[in-house]
């Protein structure tokens, strides 16, 4: 092989080995449900997901005080609500559906989506949000109205916001 074609395919060697390390780095590496105050834009919870996750808004019926379960699926960036569970019949419930009785409490099913939902937390309801096995206190994480997202990330976004303790205390962002 003369000199130049060695140069070539060293140059296309280099040029695959780039390009497959930043397919690497930029590959998805996830979701994440974000909970920020609606107000100020502020970060209260990240929770990673992935599509097929269940995300539970539980909260008590203010009127009936009983609980109420709002069931969403992580479907990409949307959340679509599966079903609501709730185990008396109040104000504020849904009327314009078929409600199927079980050993739950009432369930209505729905397939509707949403890019964000809007919370205002209550110490009256009590809404907590339950993903997996982890529950979140929203009343005791907010001062007021927030507003839940699920963020696709990827790891060059990973690896942009991640922190790592420089010394004691003090902690940087890279």
């Amino acid at each position: 092989m003369d000199r130049s074609t060695r140069r070539r395919v060293a140059i296309g060697i280099l040029a695959f080995v780039v390009a497959a390390a930043l397919a690497v780095v930029v590959a998805p590496s996830g979701s994440t449900l974000v909970v920020e105050d609606a107000d100020t834009g502020e970060r209260l919870l990240e929770i990673p997901v992935e599509d097929g996750d269940e995300v539970t808004l539980s909260y008590t019926h203010s009127v009936e005080k009983t609980p109420i379960e709002d069931v969403y699926v992580v479907d990409g960036t949307e959340l679509r609500m599966d079903r609501m569970v709730f185990r008396s019949y109040g104000a504020g419930l849904p009327a314009n559906k078929p409600i199927e009785r079980t050993d739950d409490g009432f369930v209505v099913y729905s397939d509707d989506s949403y890019e964000e939902l809007g919370v205002v937390p209550a110490p009256i309801a009590e809404h907590e949000l339950v993903v997996g096995d982890e529950r979140y206190d929203l009343v005791e994480q907010s001062d007021g109205p927030v507003v839940i997202t699920v963020t696709d990330a990827t790891r060059i976004d990973t690896v942009s916001t991640l922190e790592y303790e420089v010394s004691g205390n003090i902690h940087a962002a890279i």
